[in-house]
Order: structure tokens, then sequence, then C-alpha cells
């Protein structure tokens, strides 16, 4: 497989936002903010929890919302190519809990992710992080390892990721995001993303 490793960021690039298809099964618009629209994590989570809480909305809720939802069109083409070419690793500030029927649906690539946790009553209690900056350590950490690091990510949150990597680009991301980072290239499409790819790749790609 070569040396080089690709990180993909999870929602927005191979599934919908999986809180804003909350937001859309309980009619509660409030839960549709996402780290496109907040770029602090731990502000945008406190704020989903205490909304959760006031409404009443435990795991088994949320995880009912997610066992429906399906990857974006294409995605698992993209993402099966993307693994015959590369090692692929998924980097997501999603959880565990949440994340299992979207991975089986995908063919359960490698995802590091974090945990929540809940309460005797089933409500979602807080979370907890691998670590600090995730996205940006395991890139840095890769590239410790001697791996070209190649990485792609639609929000504010996969920024540090795409930036520590040796070639990041942003897919389809909000215009914002562009405007806030003009050195990163983008890809609107996942046929544009696998050319960027092929394009950065040091080996001939099938």
């Amino acid at each position: 497989m070569g040396m080089e490793i690709v990180c993909f960021d999870l929602e927005g690039v191979f599934v919908p936002e999986i809180w804003i298809n909350v937001a859309e099964r309980t009619g509660i618009p409030e839960l549709r903010l996402t780290t496109r629209d907040i770029s602090d994590y731990d502000q945008l989570m406190t704020y989903r929890l205490a909304i959760l809480e006031k409404e009443k909305i435990g795991i088994k809720d949320v995880q009912d919302v997610i066992a429906a939802m399906k990857p974006l069109p294409g995605a698992l083409e993209f993402l099966t190519w993307a693994r015959s070419n590369f090692q692929v690793i998924i980097l997501s500030d999603t959880f565990y809990e949440f994340a299992s029927p979207l991975m089986n649906q995908l063919g359960q690539p490698v995802l590091f992710c974090h945990n929540l946790i809940t309460d005797n009553r089933g409500m979602i209690s807080g979370y907890a992080l691998r670590m600090p900056s995730q996205k940006k350590n395991a890139v840095k950490a890769l590239k410790a390892l001697n791996f070209a690091v190649f990485a792609a990510g639609d929000s504010y949150n996969d920024t540090a990721m795409l930036l520590e990597s040796d070639h990041g680009i942003l897919f389809n991301p909000p215009q914002k995001v562009i405007d806030e980072f003009p050195t990163l290239p983008v890809s609107k499409t996942y046929d544009e993303l696998k050319q960027s790819l092929i394009a950065v790749s040091s080996r001939p790609l099938v």
C-alpha cells in the first residue's frame, strides 16, 4: 500500500450531519447547529446536551434517528476506491455510540472518535474526548511514523487536521470556511476529490 494514508472526516463527507437529522426528527431546530456554525466544539456540545436534557431526549432516541440514516449518495463507492488505493482512517468528532450503524453501511473502515457518558436514565450527561485536537494530533502522529498523510474534511473542526497534513483538501465546505482558509484547495464532488488524491499521490492509482 506504500507509505500514504488518507484521513477523512465522517459527517458531511460520507454521511449526513447526524445532529441535523436529529433536529429534523425531533422538531427542535436549535439542534441543527454544527461545527460549520460554531467552531468551538466544547461550546457546541454543551449547548446540544442542555437541549437534550431540557427536551428529555435520551441516547436511545438519538440512536433511533441514526439507525434510519444512509450514507451520502456515492460515498460508499468513493470510500471503497480510496481504501483500495490507500490506507484510510476516518477521524471524526462524533461518538462511537452514534457511529456504529453508519460504519456498518460503509464497510467498517477504521474510525477514531470520542465516547459519550450516559446516566441511569439513559440521558446523555456528558462526553469524553479521546484527547484535545484529536484530528490534528492523529495526523501529526502518523507523520511522525513516516507516513505521507493526505486529509479531507468539510468544516471548521477539520481545518487543523487539513493544515497539519501533507495535503489537505476541503470537501464541499460552506463558503465561509472557504473564505477563512483560502490556502486550502476545494473539491466539490467525489470525482474531484478522487482526482485531487490521484494528483498528490506518488504512486500510480487504479
